[in-house]
């Protein structure tokens, strides 16, 4: 069994933290960040995850709808290029030596989670490191540090948009965590994937 360690063991240099809210949804039909699950939408479940982290996490979206939640939006410098133009993106705006990049469809993810990401993170943090359950890896909950910008820029540029390829051809590690949290991994494509979470 896994030690899920306290916040209180976060060095002070957190990363910064990113979601990314753009797609095209074309599955869920509706934007995913904006979905309603059990009276909240799939952005706040994840917000409230990160708030005892003490990051003011930034979103990665042109959709004005995220201007409610009053928080700093950037968009894609090149758009249409799926989660690998989102993370060029904060790549490119972050100051910082590493972000959280997390998609907005994950609404089950908590702090411990991410908290055990980050300490995990910090061993290697020239790395990117990414959460898996053991079988699926789950790149788009991951730390990511701003020496990959180049790779990924030359990758957008190319027109390389497979995310898990470019992530493998990078220093990485996989972060896995035991099955009984593999529900806090799932992201939500589908009305049917909504209908059977709970």
């Amino acid at each position: 069994m896994l030690n899920f360690p306290g916040t209180e063991i976060l060095k002070n240099d957190q990363p910064a933290a990113y979601i990314l809210c753009g797609g095209k949804s074309t599955r869920m039909q509706e934007e995913k960040g904006l979905v309603l699950f059990q009276g909240k939408t799939f952005l706040r479940w994840i917000l409230d995850a990160i708030a005892p982290l003490t990051i003011k996490p930034i979103l990665v979206t042109k959709n004005s709808a995220y201007q409610s939640y009053g928080l700093e939006m950037i968009r894609d410098v090149f758009e249409d290029k799926g989660p690998v133009g989102g993370i060029h993106a904060a790549l490119l705006h972050s100051s910082q030596n590493q972000i959280l990049l997390l998609s907005c469809d994950i609404p089950k993810i908590t702090t411990e989670v991410l908290v055990y990401l980050i300490q995990k993170s910090q061993e290697f943090p020239d790395k990117i490191s990414f959460l898996s359950d053991g079988i699926n890896d789950y790149p788009l909950i991951g730390i990511y540090p701003k020496t990959a910008l180049e790779t990924f820029s030359k990758s957008v540029e190319a027109g390389h948009l497979k995310l898990c390829p470019l992530v493998y051809s990078l220093p990485h590690q996989r972060v896995v965590l035991d099955p009984a949290r593999k529900i806090s991994l799932q992201n939500i494509n589908s009305k049917e994937q909504l209908q059977s979470l709970s």
